[in-house]
């Protein structure tokens, strides 16, 4: 499918950028956007809950999804599955909703084979010193994790041209407004306000489709 109209987010960035951050502070603020909870086969980290933060699963019960098609996307990352469940996001931006992933780069060029409206947003530190920082300051990776989240960096962020935007996370709040910018206008497009406007568009004799 083309077109539809609601849209679909898709926040990608190198690990310690500021990502989770960044979406959690806008979930807060707008509540008409829905999370896609991913499965994940990596250990929960301090904090994290289940079936919030994301869907726990064994490696057995990951492969069952990925080979039974419940899966959009799916990757290995640092020794880890990741995958993105089909239904939920399907029935969303059908329904006209907003959806937002928090994905890595190859995740998301899958979900552009089957969204190819998807809006790629790209997270990216003011520095790699910065970028260090964040990740020893967090607390949550032994210094071995770290060593290989930064050398994975490099080539994370070598496809931050994949996403139609680019947020550089020095300041959080201006980061975090620039995502809300790209919320708001995306919501601007013929198919969304069609979708929101239904009523208004056909008293006004303007079709619900986008030429």
């Amino acid at each position: 499918m083309s077109s539809y109209p609601g849209n679909i987010f898709m926040v990608v960035a190198p690990s310690g950028a500021g990502k989770s951050s960044l979406v959690n502070a806008l979930l807060a603020q707008d509540p008409d956007i829905i999370l896609s909870i991913s499965c994940t086969t990596r250990a929960p980290r301090p904090g994290e809950v289940q079936a919030q933060h994301y869907r726990f699963v064994t490696e057995d019960e990951f492969m069952r999804m990925r080979d039974s098609g419940a899966l959009l996307e799916w990757a290995e990352v640092h020794g880890n599955y990741y995958g993105t469940p089909r239904d939920r996001i399907e029935e969303a931006v059908a329904e006209g909703r907003d959806v937002l992933l928090e994905i890595d780069w190859q995740g998301a060029r899958q979900i552009k084979k089957c969204f190819p409206d998807a809006i790629g947003i790209f997270i990216l530190p003011p520095s790699i010193e910065a970028l260090e920082a964040r990740l020893r300051n967090r607390g949550q990776d032994a210094p071995h994790v770290i060593a290989k989240r930064l050398l994975a960096a490099g080539g994370e962020m070598s496809h931050a041209s994949e996403c139609q935007y680019v947020i550089i996370n020095q300041e959080f709040s201006d980061a975090l407004a620039q995502l809300a910018q790209i919320v708001s206008a995306a919501r601007l497009r013929y198919a969304s306000q069609a979708a929101r406007h239904a009523e208004l568009f056909s008293q006004l004799g303007i079709s619900k489709t986008p030429a």
